[in-house]
């Protein structure tokens, strides 16, 4: 069993192109993908006709949420020119999307945690804005409840692999769309991956253990930080390029 593993597109469809054509090249059959799917200043008409090709099992991230549950006068700027972009069947198809999914029997997928689409799992917010790993005791408690092996969750954009004491393995594969960006819950911080490729996973069931890789795809990711620039962004143009929030 062998499959890609996207979340954090945020309608960024040059990036996602790059990931497909990677994956086609690796022989990968599938992906599945864990959310936050088209919010962002880019192009989430263009992300939503890739993903029609491919029929990816899916699950709803915190801003897909968004662009269903709040008025669009009341989004932030990103959500909102990604929501003007979509029809109304991409909105229908984010609204049948379940917050979280079992597939293949032993594959368990959240956006943020299994209790919250809005939650950091692998990673803490301090009081002061610092970003720090999670302790295995604060991801080991999240994962309460969980049977599956292997545990896929996203939200926060940074790659990464977490062995549990018995075994079970959980897996952020990073984003494929948005490597830097700010927040203000629970106090403001910022997240940084230093890389402007397009970031994924492929995971391969071997003798009974999970062999994961993380791809970083390069990708014209000039081109996209020029759409952000002309959607009025200029904090995603700088991140896209370079993959620096902040220098």
């Amino acid at each position: 069993m062998k499959f890609a593993v996207i979340a954090d597109i945020h309608g960024n469809a040059l990036a996602l192109q790059a990931v497909l054509q990677d994956m086609d090249r690796l022989g990968v059959p599938t992906a599945v993908n864990l959310g936050d799917v088209f919010s962002g200043p880019l192009d989430a008409a263009g992300t939503a006709h890739l993903l029609r090709t491919r029929d990816f099992p899916s699950i709803r991230g915190n801003h897909d949420r968004y662009l269903i549950e709040q008025d669009p006068s009341a989004m932030g700027p990103s959500d909102r020119v990604a929501f003007d972009q979509l029809g109304d069947d991409d909105l229908a198809w984010i609204e049948s999307l379940p917050t979280t999914r079992t597939i293949f029997d032993q594959v368990f997928m959240c956006h943020g945690t299994p209790r919250s689409d809005n939650t950091y799992w692998l990673e803490r917010v301090d009081e002061n804005g610092t970003v720090r790993p999670a302790t295995l005791a604060e991801i080991t408690r999240e994962a309460d409840g969980i049977d599956a092996s292997l545990i896929l969750c996203a939200h926060t954009h940074i790659p990464r692999c977490i062995r549990l004491p018995d075994g079970r393995t959980i897996v952020n594969p990073g984003s494929v769309g948005c490597p830097g960006y700010d927040d203000d819950t629970p106090v403001y911080h910022y997240v940084q991956t230093g890389t402007p490729n397009a970031s994924y996973a492929v995971v391969d069931a071997k003798d009974g253990e999970w062999d994961i890789t993380f791809r970083s795809e390069p990708y014209p990711a000039e081109d996209a930080s020029r759409l952000a620039a002309r959607n009025g962004r200029a904090d995603w143009a700088r991140a896209l390029a370079t993959g620096w929030f902040k220098e």
